[in-house]
């Protein structure tokens, strides 16, 4: 299929974007970076926005930067950008090991980090990052800027606290600290398929007792959580202190599982055991080889 009629509008500048936006916004104009879930959607006609703003010649927003303890990811940085480290530490190798996971390679290659944030897909793996490492989400309109948390910024499935006439110019997230671990695991049907389920764990051990516990999980309701029950598990103990069955029984509890035609919600109470379980077990054995 091929998509309706649109108009599409190439800014070189952030201020060009936002007047543009500004006009077309209550017509339904909408902004593109990748496209890789906008424009399947236009070509099955799911959506048919009458105008496109194209935010790629716009090159601040392709910027990685670290600034006073946080990475900085514009706009327009694509997800294959992670595939290699981009900051040194804990945080660069997260980010380049859950990048692998994103579809595939040619999707990567354009896709981009601030609008899979912005599409809100519960699939996500970078709305699973954001949550669990509390990403900040910056936004500019004409009438001026404003940073979310990413707590406030997620509010639903598909769906996030921003303006019909804002933009998602950047996300930030905390350096981890040299000493964290984290561990990752996702499971799909296909390699490249939706998430059915996936975890994200991170956290120091300080004294030989587990600090800052930060468990995530993605693809099992309708937006990524952290499970703070499942945290204070973990949390002022030695790691071998808590059996891996207990965090997955635990996990199996906190959960409010979604159901659709091929996954039920029991299924994916399940599976959040299960890749919780999992990632834990993968940043033990992080820190492991690092001690």
């Amino acid at each position: 299929m091929k998509p309706a009629p649109f108009e599409l509008h190439r800014p070189t500048t952030l201020g060009e974007a936002l007047a543009i936006l500004g006009r077309v916004c209550d017509e339904g104009g909408l902004v593109l970076a990748g496209g890789q879930s906008l424009v399947p959607m236009m070509a099955l006609r799911v959506v048919y926005p009458p105008h496109l703003v194209d935010i790629n010649g716009i090159e601040p927003l392709s910027r990685i930067a670290v600034e006073d303890g946080l990475l900085t990811v514009g706009a327009t940085v694509r997800h294959a950008a992670f595939h290699r480290p981009v900051v040194d530490g804990p945080l660069g190798h997260l980010l380049a090991e859950v990048s692998r996971h994103i579809a595939h390679y040619p999707i990567r290659k354009r896709g981009t980090f601030c609008g899979s944030l912005s599409h809100a897909d519960p699939a996500s793996e970078w709305c699973l990052v954001a949550k669990t490492l509390g990403a900040r989400i910056h936004l500019a309109s004409l009438e001026g800027g404003r940073v979310l948390e990413a707590d406030a910024f997620f509010v639903g499935a598909m769906t996030t606290a921003r303006e019909p006439a804002e933009i998602v110019v950047e996300a930030r997230l905390p350096v981890m600290p040299g000493a964290a671990t984290f561990g990752f695991s996702e499971f799909n049907r296909r390699a490249g398929d939706f998430a059915l389920g996936m975890s994200l764990v991170t956290f120091e051990i300080v004294d030989g007792v587990v600090v800052d516990p930060r468990i995530g999980i993605g693809g099992i309701e309708e937006m990524p959580r952290r499970l703070p029950r499942v945290e204070a598990m973990l949390a002022d103990r030695r790691v071998t202190d808590t059996e891996p069955a207990a965090l997955a029984a635990a996990a199996c509890e906190e959960v409010d599982p979604m159901e659709d035609a091929t996954t039920t919600a029991d299924y994916r109470r399940h599976l959040a055991g299960v890749v919780v379980a999992r990632a834990v077990g993968a940043a033990v054995a992080r820190q492991a080889r690092k001690d």
